[in-house]
């Protein structure tokens, strides 16, 4: 059940920091990486077609935060509602195999969509497809991450999206806000944006209560905040309010900022940036990289990189763990497993995500890297532990 809460009942500090000049627009636009989330309702309509102009309002958008000096990374949803239009299916819930019939007649239109969107702007788009699985486990989660970043390094826009077409639970289209939220964690994002059909987290259903009011700042997921969301309102998109409280929630704890915003109209992130779009703004109270670094700190290690001094200095500078700096591998762990780094005293000077398992650890360790094919018997990887998949002690 809702909870009912009126305008008075609000927390305070909300309304206190809505009144002390925050400026949406402005924030948004400051944002260096930034993930925008797509819901079925604004790209499909109720026939079941793309809405075209609508989606050439957004590659619009991302060419102009591209031009801006930002990054851009879209998750999208629509490959079922697409695809269902395509094959003349039913509305309503469908069958496991005919939403995954549907998701993979779907996907390949949505793909071509973007892509025709972007390319007159010289803007290449990517589809990466992922589960739940992408994301848990640690090979394929570093696999996914260093492809994404590649991505983006290279100047394309990802268009990621669940892989629904081999999905093995009952596909819910609501799981794309988590998804896009774990999209951001990933990408170390300092901003995403949930384009949905509505515009923002309300004190109570304001299709149903008159006076519930729009909440313009979050800092904190308080358990009354949770119990303000609602269910979907949209006869195409699945993904309620509950889901988006929770993307917050992942969001906040990696440090990134997440705005949901009504995205149906012409040009909905330029609307965002020139403060023309009503809005709730979930803000962290770290960045994103201190956030990861906090968490890699955390984490139970199962193995121990040994450096030596001049690694050591290297990695407190902010460095990248190198294989020619590594003296010897305690223990046995796989690709991605958390380790402790160890100088040669054998005091700890922090975490990291090893790049290799143990084994070819061991067989990199005191090599050059252009040494490495030869002995790993292909062209490995440039480091050890990436600088950004570490936390050094002496680090701020």
């Amino acid at each position: 059940m809702v909870a009912q809460l009126s305008q008075a009942e609000a927390p305070q500090a909300l309304q206190d920091e809505a009144e002390a000049g925050f400026d949406p627009g402005g924030f948004f636009r400051s944002g260096k990486l930034i993930v925008v989330k797509i819901g079925s309702a604004l790209l499909v309509d109720k026939s079941g077609a793309l809405r075209q102009d609508w989606l050439k309002g957004l590659a619009a958008d991302v060419a102009a935060l591209r031009a801006g000096g930002a990054q851009v990374a879209l998750v999208s949803s629509g490959s079922i509602a697409l695809g269902r239009g395509i094959l003349g299916l039913p509305k309503g819930p469908l069958p496991l195999e005919r939403a995954q019939a549907a998701a993979a007649v779907g996907q390949i239109g949505l793909a071509r969509a973007y892509s025709e969107a972007l390319a007159p702007y010289g803007i290449v788009a990517a589809q990466v497809l992922l589960t739940l699985g992408d994301t848990h486990d640690r090979r394929r989660y570093l696999n996914g991450r260093s492809t994404l970043k590649t991505l983006l390094g290279l100047g394309a826009v990802p268009i990621i999206n669940e892989n629904d077409t081999v999905a093995t639970d009952e596909i819910r289209y609501g799981d794309n806000d988590r998804l896009a939220a774990q999209a951001a964690l990933t990408l170390e994002a300092d901003r995403l944006i949930l384009l949905s059909d509505v515009d923002g987290l309300y004190t109570a259903n304001p299709n149903l209560d008159p006076t519930a009011k729009r909440l313009p700042v979050i800092r904190e997921i308080t358990p009354e905040i949770a119990a303000m969301a609602g269910d979907p309102v949209s006869g195409v998109s699945k993904g309620g309010m509950k889901t988006k409280v929770m993307a917050a929630q992942t969001a906040l704890q990696g440090g990134c900022a997440m705005a949901i915003l009504k995205g149906d109209v012409e040009r909905p992130l330029q609307a965002l940036a020139e403060n023309r779009a009503p809005c709730s703004w979930f803000l962290p109270g770290h960045t994103p990289q201190s956030a990861r670094k906090r968490w890699i700190s955390g984490l139970k290690t199962e193995g121990a990189f040994v450096v030596d001094a001049g690694a050591a200095r290297a990695l407190k500078r902010g460095g990248s763990l190198l294989p020619a700096g590594l003296k010897a591998v305690i223990g046995d762990f796989e690709r991605g497993a958390p380790v402790a780094i160890q100088d040669e005293a054998g005091a700890q000077i922090g975490v990291g995500f090893a790049a290799y398992d143990s084994v070819e650890a061991r067989k990199a360790a005191g090599r050059r890297s252009h040494e490495l094919e030869s002995i790993l018997g292909h062209p490995g990887r440039t480091e050890i532990s990436h600088r950004d998949d570490m936390a050094i002690w002496s680090e701020s």
